[in-house]
């Protein structure tokens, strides 16, 4: 009886021992993604843990610039009907990052049932305003030319981004100009989900900002909070409490001004949530507590089955 009661406890001692080994693998990947700003190894640890369950394109070019491309992950399941779809545009301060680099949104997009699309744009130097807006849009109308290619339905798409990536797509979807060029309708967006953008930054105080702005000969035109409007597409504004980067008054500032256009907007804000954790949030391992992932399918679900009204409060977010 006790070398049975001690195979017992040695059993448990050898699986917690397990448990918080990988508790500090997953620790030390975070922190070494983290710590090195590599985008790539995010996305190489995140496709251990989603690179079979979604099949993903090699990088598609809808421009002549290297930068100038999308990747899309789609999930394996086979579908008798198109999916909804949501292009993701990454962040990096407008001068880093790329669509291969952000190919695990795609694939944690897939996972869930949707055609994933991570979109590219030119970058400063080179990049500067407006650029990156437009290859937004050209990204987009890329998407609605091609995207039932993939088993997406073109009339079903949402946009998504992160940091500065949110920038180019709550222009995309405020400013009229932007759709009109590539000969889009407003109604090609069905919702919008910015994750820590800034969207009201003026005066420009910082580098990334100048260099991208600067040059702009009408710096109010390149604000999302000056184009609010009562027609606006549905967007989510998610951020976290403890971002320093691009500060939370960004997306209260947002949504108050679309809001007082008659569009009503609520930020919601998580807590203990940094501006790279909330990115990390949207691959594997790294979810965390999944506040993150709920929030955004859950306004994703809300817009599929017609519910125009957005997640108001953290709690209500993280789904209780």
């Amino acid at each position: 009886m006790g070398r049975e009661r001690n195979s017992g406890v040695g059993w448990l001692s050898w699986t917690l021992i397990a448990l918080v080994a990988l508790a500090l693998v997953g620790a030390g990947l975070w922190w070494w993604a983290l710590s090195a700003q590599s985008v790539a190894t995010l996305d190489r640890v995140d496709a251990l843990f989603t690179g079979s369950k979604v099949e993903q394109s090699a990088p598609i070019p809808f421009g002549t610039e290297l930068e100038q491309a999308v990747v899309v992950a789609t999930p394996l399941a086979p579908s008798a009907e198109l999916r909804p779809v949501v292009l993701f545009v990454h962040g990096g301060s407008w001068n880093r990052g790329s669509a291969v680099d952000y190919a695990f949104v795609a694939r944690n997009l897939a996972i869930e049932g949707y055609v994933g699309v991570s979109a590219g744009y030119r970058l400063v130097p080179g990049g500067e305003f407006p650029a990156m807006v437009e290859d937004a849009a050209r990204a987009l109308r890329w998407t609605v030319d091609h995207i039932a290619d993939y088993g997406g339905d073109p009339d079903r798409i949402y946009l998504m981004g992160h940091s500065a990536g949110a920038y180019n797509v709550a222009m995309l979807a405020l400013d009229a100009q932007w759709l009109e060029h590539e000969d889009l309708p407003m109604d090609a967006i069905k919702g919008v989900i910015g994750l820590a953008g800034p969207y009201d930054f003026l005066p420009l105080d910082s580098d990334s900002t100048s260099n991208a702005f600067g040059g702009a000969s009408d710096l109010a035109a390149t604000q999302p909070i000056n184009f609010a409007r009562s027609d606006a597409p549905p967007m989510l504004l998610l951020t976290g409490y403890a971002d320093t980067t691009v500060r939370p008054r960004n997306s209260r500032a947002l949504a108050a001004a679309l809001t007082r256009e008659g569009q009503s907007t609520e930020p919601v804000l998580l807590p203990g949530l940094t501006h790279s954790g909330i990115i990390m949030a949207l691959s594997r391992p790294f979810e965390g507590n999944g506040a993150v992932k709920a929030a955004i399918f859950g306004f994703l679900a809300a817009r599929e089955h017609g519910d125009r009204a957005t997640p108001s409060s953290p709690i209500q977010a993280a789904g209780g």
